[in-house]
């Protein structure tokens, strides 16, 4: 316990142990049984031998297969798998399997394995199991899974850091990976996507980086600021622990975004650089930057602008730059270009020169490849099993993908889609693809949303404006828009199961692509099977889409128009591919883009475990396409689906020339096990591993490169190979239609101004925290400043000293209410009693404050201000108003005296003498009053006199306002705030109390009312 031990090459300390009662038992009664699950149907396997020593039980055990919603009997257990042990043993274990296959499938596990199952004197005892659950079905199997935790592999410690990015993703519809590998290392990164991180990952080691790899990780899906920088600070706060005499590296890498605002999240990764820009400097780290996607060129600028000011080597780079040429910069294996590659330009520039991103020749040139690429490593294969047990055999995947064909296109010119879920900015997207390929009408037929009533939204489509009808029922968009054949569901992990098969019902519907990421397999493979039986096909969950260029693409595909014009993807070009990864979709219309003349069709079929189609399906409807010459093939690790792309290549099924890479080529590098991006991405057995399905790709006869660094090359070899030899004529380029830029996007990237309607310099909510008057919401708290301090931030934009926050306070206390008779009260209470709403009867008060009532707050302030600042004494004063006919506000009571004083002014007189630094104007008021009080005893200072004057004395003394500042808040009237906000609480106390006593209609007394009618009726 708690030593270092080996398991294989993997070393590790064993801390949790599981103690149990010792079963005495015999050999002969052990046994084995396993349950694990394959795209279409789900495999119990059992072998009358358990234990340690039982073999390849593959090949032994008797096994069942249970497809999709077929129930599994006791009858079919003991035919099939129970038929050499005994009857009793039978007898109990028929039951048992039901149950345990019952519990497998209702808990959602992936994989479950009992060796030995032990049945010994009439009952049944579990040895040893091991298991997988499907992390993704939490939100359904939360209660019944209880509190799981989801620890770390053997070999590797647990981080309280992971575990903050992991508290970070489950609070955020982003995603954000971290996995810490080596927290010593010197090669640190920090990558967007999911397919971009293993890519990434992958030439590291590739260069001989495995041991020094410090870090695995990525954030995608449009994180904001604020967790790009949560997730840069706690990268950064574990690089820089320790120094290394050879210093370190950060990559700062992606693939090019679909749909993330590069310069948004470069931000927060600017405001952790500069945060720890000292300890960068001390642990000598040079930073690597390559990035693409929307307005990627300010968030390059960004970079480069802080890199000039931080102190250590950044180096940065664009789409121009292959995506992982950095890696091997870094890593000192190719040299830095001392003048960056030529920048493509501003997002701005939607229309692109003839011969921008045209390569010479027929592709890119072997010259530039070589500039570009990184040197070839060799890698040896140590695995040698060649089994395919968690796929289905090739010939039924074949089978299946020729009869999906069927010699119909999945999108044309005239694909009409609708669109579920509310995504104005996908669908703007589209609507500019669709006008920029010169389409004749808008590929989006209508939207879904069932939170909200039919309605219309107001789009674009060029110059024009145009409306797209939005449909609270699927089955109403369905009968209105039968030429609609696509469904584009963008419905949440929890709801798009659901909604895709109320798709489904729809016959016209041919296509559905499935966006949401986390849908439990056992959803998926539901889905799955309801496509096949009713000849659908679904692209995802887990993706981006797909994009048919010059004809639809699917959402935010292909990313904003500059990288869609960037890529020319406006026309159809000669190469088709099919990839997992939806960030690497976009890398590959890239690439493409610039090593032959463009994509003809591309599809991202998702990074689950079970996507709803597979890579076989698309490549066979490519074959068939005589528009489609070659064909590019993206996998990764995990599955086993590119074996039956082997397949087709040897039986002549797929005659076109394929070029095929499989990310996940690291993990065989790894000393533990790494959970990558995607779902799907893991290799449960050696044939499943990227290596061995690369090496199967090439002896299969598909051209494979030898890491993903010279994918871009071997792309172009076999384009430039096919133009040679006729296959391929390319064409000239023509010009695509201009597509105006939107206003908001335009005024993001900075390129217009216009004067703001409104002006506003009290609060701030754009950012990741409310700001009052420039104070973070968060520090109002943390230093208690209550709510007299938010009163000072909110009114006066000053940070006021802790008395005034506390005289604040104490107005709102003392004006809060004056009992039910009075008008502002009255009026609340008759219109509650009416039965108005809260928000009418609370206004219905206010209406009456004025001179007469509680509005004596500005023009006690102004009067007694006036006359003192004039040097009048209080008895010329007094005159004075008297001569003009004026009372004198905030002098008198209705019932209140010089005798009977009002304790709420003996309370603030208190407080004031006690704590302001002088009252000037308050000892002005008072003996205003004694010359009043001689005359009449009620005309007091009153307590709106004592607030309006005493406020005068903290405006002018408590040294944050100068003396014009003063005069303006009085003359603007914000005194009498105090009293609105203040007896606010009482009106509301007055509405609430009528309801509770429940009240009726009031009606007033005639015995109350003087009716003065004329004697006489005169016309």
């Amino acid at each position: 316990m708690l030593k270092e031990i080996s398991i294989g090459e993997t070393k590790g300390v064993l801390k949790n142990f599981i103690i149990e009662p010792f079963v005495a038992h015999k050999q002969e009664e052990e046994y084995y049984i396993c349950i694990h699950s394959s795209r279409d149907y789900d495999t119990i396997l059992f072998h009358h031998e358990g234990g340690v020593d039982i073999g390849n039980v593959d090949e032994k055990a008797n096994k069942i297969n249970i497809t999709i919603g077929e129930k599994v009997t006791p009858e079919l257990v003991a035919t099939k798998l129970l038929d050499k042990i005994s009857n009793e043993d039978q007898r109990l274990l028929q039951p048992f399997i039901v149950g345990l296959y019952d519990v497998y499938e209702r808990l959602n596990f992936t994989y479950l394995e009992i060796n030995p199952l032990v049945v010994t004197e009439g009952k049944i005892y579990i040895l040893d199991l091991a298991a997988k659950l499907d992390q993704c079905a939490e939100f359904v199997c939360a209660r019944e899974w209880g509190d799981v935790s989801f620890p770390p592999p053997f070999g590797r410690e647990a981080y309280p850091e992971e575990a903050y990015i992991a508290d970070l993703d489950a609070k955020s519809g982003a995603s954000l990976k971290l996995t810490i590998l080596n927290p010593k290392g010197r090669i640190w990164t920090m990558v967007a996507g999911g397919g971009a991180s293993v890519v990434y990952s992958d030439t590291i080691c590739d260069l001989g980086g495995a041991s020094e790899l410090a870090n695995y990780g990525e954030y995608s899906g449009a994180p904001s600021e604020q967790q790009t920088y949560d997730y840069a600070r706690t990268i950064l706060s574990l690089m820089t622990k320790e120094k290394r005499e050879d210093g370190k590296v950060l990559i700062i890498g992606g693939g090019i975004a679909n749909f993330t605002n590069v310069a948004a999240t470069f931000k927060g990764i600017v405001r952790a650089l500069k945060q720890f820009q000292s300890q960068l400097q001390e642990t000598g780290v040079s930073i690597f930057v390559r990035r693409g996607g929307p307005n990627y060129q300010e968030g390059l600028r960004v970079m480069r602008e802080v890199g000039q000011h931080l102190g250590v080597p950044v180096h940065v780079f664009g789409t121009e730059t292959h995506m992982t040429a950095i890696v091997g910069m870094a890593m000192g294996k190719t040299p830095v270009p001392e003048q960056p590659p030529n920048d493509p330009g501003h997002t701005a520039n939607f229309l692109l020169g003839a011969s921008s991103n045209t390569a010479q020749h027929h592709g890119l040139l072997q010259d530039e490849t070589s500039q570009n690429a990184t040197p070839r490593t060799s890698r040896t294969n140590s695995f040698v099993d060649k089994s395919k047990a968690n796929g289905d055999s090739s010939d039924i995947q074949l089978k299946r993908a020729a009869l999906k064909v069927a010699n119909r296109p999945m999108f044309s010119n005239k694909t009409r889609a609708i669109v579920w879920g509310l995504q104005s900015r996908a669908v703007q997207g589209m609507l500019d693809f669709d006008f920029v390929c010169s389409r004749k009408s808008p590929s989006v037929a209508a939207m879904v949303y069932p939170f909200v009533g039919d309605h219309k939204q107001k789009f674009y489509w060029g110059h024009k404006e145009i409306f797209i009808p939005v449909y609270k029922n699927m089955k109403d968009a369905m009968q209105r828009h039968t030429d609609a054949d696509v469904v584009i569901n963008f419905a949440s992990l929890r709801s798009a199961e659901e909604s895709t098969i109320e798709a489904m019902e729809y016959k016209q519907i041919k296509t559905i692509a499935i966006i949401a990421e986390g849908i439990p397999e056992t959803a998926t493979k539901k889905l799955i099977k309801l496509a096949h039986e009713k000849g659908v096909s679904i692209i995802g969950p887990a993706t981006v889409g797909g994009i048919k260029p010059g004809c639809f693409k699917i959402g935010n595909t292909g990313g904003m128009m500059d990288n869609i014009l960037s890529s020319k993807l406006y026309r159809p070009g000669s190469v088709a591919y099919v990839s997992r990864s939806g960030g690497m979709s976009n890398e590959l219309n890239n690439i493409i883009s610039r090593t032959t003349n463009g994509v003809c069709e591309g599809v991202a079929i998702g990074g689950d475990r079970y996507p709803g189609t597979t890579f076989m399906d698309h490549i066979m409807r490519y074959e068939k396409n005589e528009d489609v010459k070659m064909i590019v093939v993206l996998g990764e690790v995990g599955g086993t689906e590119e074996y039956n792309i082997c397949s087709a290549i040897k039986s002549g099924q797929l005659t076109k020339p394929v070029v095929a890479w499989c990310i996940g080529t690291c993990a065989t590098m790894f000393t533990s096990e790494v959970q990558f991006g995607h779902a799907g991405a893991c290799a449960n057995q050696a044939s499943e591993t990227a290596v061995a399905k690369n090496k199967a790709l090439a002896d299969a006869g598909a051209f494979v490169p030898t890491s993903f660094d010279e994918l871009n090359t071997k792309i172009c070899e076999v384009y430039n190979d096919l133009v040679d030899r006729g296959v391929i004529v390319p064409q000239e380029e023509a010009p695509p239609p201009t597509v105006p830029m939107d206003y908001n996007w335009a005024r993001e990237l900075g390129l217009i101004r216009k004067p703001a309607s409104f002006m506003s310099s009290i609060s701030d909510e754009r950012g990741q925290e409310l700001l009052y008057a420039g104070m973070p919401i968060s520090q109002v708290f943390k230093e208690e400043l209550g709510i007299g301090g938010v009163l000072g931030l909110l009114w006066f934009q000053k940070r006021m000293p802790s008395y005034a926050c506390k005289f604040f306070e104490l107005c709102l206390m003392m004006t809060a209410d004056h009992g039910p008779a009075v008008s502002g009260a009255h009026n609340t209470i008759v219109c509650a009693r009416a039965g108005k709403d809260l928000i009418s009867c609370l206004t219905s008060g206010l209406l009456t404050i004025g001179d007469r009532f509680g509005g004596a707050l500005d023009g006690a302030a102004k009067q007694f201000s006036e006359a003192y600042d004039k040097g009048l004494l209080p008895n010329e004063f007094v005159n004075e108003m008297r001569k003009k006919h004026q009372l004198i506000m905030g002098i008198g009571h209705r019932v209140k005296s010089i005798n009977n004083p009002d304790q709420r002014v003996v309370i603030l007189k208190e407080f004031v003498k006690s704590n302001f630094p002088n009252t000037p104007l308050l000892d002005y008021a008072l003996e205003v009053e004694k010359i009043t009080t001689a005359k009449k005893p009620n005309l007091i200072l009153n307590v709106d006199g004592f607030i309006g004057v005493a406020f005068v004395d903290l405006l002018r003394g408590c040294g944050s306002f100068t003396e014009e500042e003063a005069k303006e808040y009085v003359q603007i009237g914000a005194l009498n705030g105090v009293f609105v906000l203040g007896r606010s609480m009482g009106f509301i106390g007055h509405y609430l109390d009528q309801l509770r006593l429940k009240q009726g209609l009031y009606r007033h007394p005639w015995d109350d009312i003087s009716y003065v009618l004329p004697e006489t009726y005169s016309s």
